[in-house]
């Protein structure tokens, strides 16, 4: 038994533990997208009349973006911040509880100045006249006669002198009128950085740094008006105004008023993200729904139980005795995940369960390359326990490599991307950690355990193959033809297409706000819509389940056809047309970009790191084959005249994930035979590694491809894209491992 036995039980029960502790409903539970239970929507209108003419072409899009960064820094995952007309945002929010400080984020201009305070004895006066309230009039005694009114002239009110601005400052109770110089010395368009901090009485400020050019400002307007009075003005309120003691040269300020942490907290936040370009209002505050809607949701759970299902019945029915145990390794992975999310309250959603969907069929995968490894060992002779020892070693470079890969993978998606790729790579992140410590640490204690008390431990299993001998790569030349045809013509289809490729989240459309007069359920308006031609609709509650209202959204103009399907659902005059705006995309043009550029730096990071634990030659063929993958999956589905969605980046995400791992399954067991076959011919040794490795190939693909195709049949129309894409990705996986991935490495090394 492994001298580390029982620490790694009290691991184990430690991990497991602590993840239904934190799913337990007393903690915070796991938060939903909202594609999944719905949330806020907030509408803001941007007022463009307070911007200058030249400025206003693409004002509104800037405070799309500026928001988008707003809500990425407060923490909610996956929001949907779109562009609706020419003046009009609307921001939705996931399972938000504390509205009033989330419209405080999104809805403030956040527009810092600093100003410096006048000292002239003679404006002063008149900032004392302007500020000075009319004395009341006393009322004279009842019983006294008035006495005559004698008529004077009205007293012209003193003005604010001109280039400055009278304001005035709460502190602790106690207002104060300052004379402000309309002239800015300093604006937040030169800030770098803005964090909480405490001041020396233990209360949170706003600490501020500026770039170099604003340090140098500062630094200079600084030491030239020591001993003055500074106001720091933000969105034309001031909150305080210090007095200037020493020269400031390290371009750092702060701004006090009072505040609690939260309020430190979210006035460093918008400061950070940057001041909106123009001033906004919020119009319209309300709660909407899923926007897969709850039919899709039900049935994405019916078909995911199914699939899971599968997997639980299928191994210990194949592989006996050590598929039971794979099953409570699996059982460990799945409260891990779960457990995780909820303790780092991440959101799941569409994009999230693709990552969970492929972390699954690597913790499946990788008990699969055990059992399959533990089988050789025992057909080469040896006892139970020197087989379950033996299988472990020989299939953990397969396991870790596969695993590291994504790992790396996942990291860089984080980092870089936004919005659905960075939710699908914390899902995917957690589950490949929960994978390899559910294979290879859980079901290594098991076998422990049971092969200690039992040294003649019986682990038979079914074979579906004794000891093939296929030659796969003597017809690669065809496989070549026929993978660049495909490509072409998927190419080709998709090049024709043009903007058709891409549904509303992308490149905008129509928004289309329905309201009926009798109940209507979502599934019953899906289905009219997908008759009427709009199988493609973004279609969404506005309020609790039992509304009326929906918001559809639609690529292009349709409103006539979202017309006809209303009245084919409600009859004549059963429904209203309430609102009808264009809608600029969810996914900008900046998003895309980080999620390309994220895909092409985690591409690079398999490439150097293949390239380590191999060499060049199969890290190339590895990242060729990933991209073959990439493009056979958008061509074929291009070809199927299907749109290109949020999900379906999560679902090519997770195709080349899947690529990857099959191909360092066949690639470690080449570099495992390169050792045992010195003189083979290096074509048949892959041939061999292929044939050897075939049995695990066919088996977790088979898994993986029973719990896809119960998404795509079971899943209902709102995830039939996700699921129809997943499976092309899948198949064509298996496909390129061979005759891209191996077949290159082949023709590499005849060179």
């Amino acid at each position: 038994m492994d001298k580390y036995y029982k620490w790694k039980v009290l691991l184990i029960v430690a991990v497991v533990g602590f993840c239904l502790w934190r799913v337990y409903p007393p903690q915070q539970k796991i938060n939903l997208g909202l594609d999944l239970q719905g949330g806020m929507q907030i509408l803001l209108r941007v007022e463009l009349d307070k911007v200058p003419a030249e400025a206003r072409g693409d004002a509104t899009d800037r405070v799309v973006e500026i928001i988008r960064n707003r809500i990425d820094e407060f923490g909610v995952r996956e929001p949907v911040i779109t562009k609706q007309a020419k003046d009009l945002v609307v921001v939705q929010l996931p399972g938000v509880t504390d509205r009033e400080r989330a419209k405080e984020i999104v809805g403030k201009t956040a527009h810092l100045e600093f100003k410096l305070v006048s000292e002239d004895a003679d404006l002063l006066r008149q900032v004392q006249e302007l500020a000075t309230p009319p004395a009341p009039e006393s009322k004279a005694p009842a019983a006294e006669t008035p006495a005559p009114a004698v008529e004077e002239k009205p007293k012209e009110p003193a003005k604010v002198p001109e280039g400055y601005e009278l304001k005035t400052i709460s502190d602790r109770g106690r207002n104060e009128t300052l004379l402000l110089q309309k002239e800015p010395i300093l604006t937040g368009d030169k800030l770098i950085n803005a964090s909480v901090g405490f001041d020396q009485y233990g209360q949170p400020i706003v600490e501020l740094q500026f770039d170099p050019d604003g340090a140098k400002v500062f630094d200079k307007f600084t030491f030239q008006n020591i001993g003055r009075r500074l106001a720091i003005v933000l969105d034309g309120k001031v909150h305080s105004a210090p007095v200037i003691r020493d020269r400031i040269p390290n371009g750092q300020a702060q701004i006090s008023g009072n505040f609690s942490s939260n309020e430190a907290s979210d006035l460093s936040l918008v400061l950070r993200a940057g001041a909106l370009p123009a001033p906004v209002v919020i119009e319209e505050e309300r709660t909407v729904g899923a926007s897969l809607g709850r039919d899709s949701i039900e049935k994405g759970i019916k078909s995911g139980l199914i699939g899971a299902i599968f997997i639980f019945i299928f191994l210990p029915l194949y592989f006996l005795l050590s598929g039971l145990v794979a099953n409570l390794g699996l059982v460990v992975y799945i409260i891990m995940i779960f457990g995780t999310l909820a303790a780092l309250q991440s959101s799941l959603t569409l994009p999230g369960i693709a990552g969970f969907i492929l972390s699954l069929g690597m913790a499946v995968d990788a008990n699969v390359l055990i059992s399959e490894r533990m089988r050789e060992e025992l057909q080469a002779g040896k006892s139970s326990r020197a087989a379950i020892s033996a299988g472990y070693h020989k299939a953990f470079s397969a396991i870790f490599d596969s695993n590291m890969t994504i790992f790396i993978t996942s990291v860089i998606l984080f980092f870089m991307g936004t919005g659905p790729v960075k939710g699908f790579a914390v899902t995917l992140g957690i589950g490949q950690v929960a994978s390899m410590f559910s294979s290879l640490t859980v079901t290594r204690v098991v076998f422990d355990f049971l092969s200690t008390r039992n040294p003649n431990l019986n682990l038979k299993m079914l074979q579906f193959f004794t000891k093939p001998k296929f030659s796969f790569l003597k017809g690669r030349f065809l496989a070549y033809g026929f993978s660049l045809l495909t490509l072409a013509i998927g190419i080709g289809a998709f090049v024709l297409r043009g903007q058709e490729n891409y549904g509303v989240e992308f490149v905008g459309g129509t928004s289309i706000q329905v309201r009926f007069q009798k109940p209507v359920a979502i599934e019953s308006l899906r289905d009219a819509l997908s008759k009427a031609g709009l199988s493609n609709a973004l279609i969404q509650r506005y309020g609790e389940e039992a509304a009326n209202e929906f918001s559809i959204k639609v690529a292009g103009k349709e409103t006539k056809l979202v017309e006809e399907a209303s009245q084919n659902l409600a009859g004549v005059g059963g429904y209203e047309i309430t609102r009808v705006d264009s809608v600029g995309p969810a996914v900008s043009r900046d998003l895309t970009k980080k999620a390309l550029w994220a895909i092409f730096w985690s591409a690079f990071g398999i490439l150097i790191y293949l390239g380590w634990r191999f060499e060049w030659k199969f890290a190339f063929a590895a990242v060729v084959a990933l991209f073959h993958d990439t493009l056979f999956a958008f061509g074929i589905y291009a070809l199927a005249g299907r749109e290109i969605n949020l999900p379906t980046v999560a679902a090519i995400l997770t195709i080349m994930g899947y690529s990857v791992n099959d191909t360092i399954v066949i690639f470690d067991r080449v570099r495992d035979n390169l050792k045992i076959f010195r003189k083979m011919p290096f074509r048949d040794l892959v041939d061999l590694s292929i044939n050897q490795t075939l049995s695990r190939t066919l088996l977790t693909s088979l898994m993986v491809l029973f719990a896809t195709a119960a998404l795509f049949f079971f899943g209902g129309a709102a995830i039939n894209d996700f699921a129809f894409i997943l499976l092309v990705g899948f198949i064509v996986g298996v496909y390129s491992t061979v005759f891209v991935a191996s077949a290159l490495v082949v023709d590499l090394k005849a060179h």
